[in-house]
């Protein structure tokens, strides 16, 4: 584990059309990772067991919760509980702050 994380050094990885993922900094309890978006891409429906909060650091996002849609931008936050459905349109480039409890083991893989 690694105390102070240099974004220029860490890896950036594309983990579909349009979406760039650079995990920040973890340990076993917490995880930060900035995400990419280029304009119209898609983020699909999913769930996980893990807290999650994001925040809008660029552009504008149409997020669903469960059954709930909001329009956010830069500055807004969503707060998801573990194992909701949730999923992303990136209406105009941006990019978005996830932070995650525990830490994403499957991000590291």
């Amino acid at each position: 584990m690694k105390n102070y994380i240099h974004s220029h050094e860490a890896v950036i990885e594309e983990v579909s059309p349009g979406i760039r993922r650079q995990i920040l900094g973890y340990d076993t309890n917490l995880m930060l990772v900035r995400v990419q978006f280029a304009a119209d891409a898609v983020s699909a429906a999913h769930s996980h067991p893990h807290q999650q909060v994001t925040y809008v650091e660029k552009g504008v996002f149409e997020v669903t919760i469960g059954d709930e849609k909001q329009l956010l931008r830069r500055g807004d936050c969503f707060i998801l509980p573990s194992g909701i459905q949730h999923g992303a349109r990136c209406l105009e480039e941006g990019v978005l702050i996830d932070t995650f409890s525990p830490a994403r083991e499957d991000f590291l893989k």
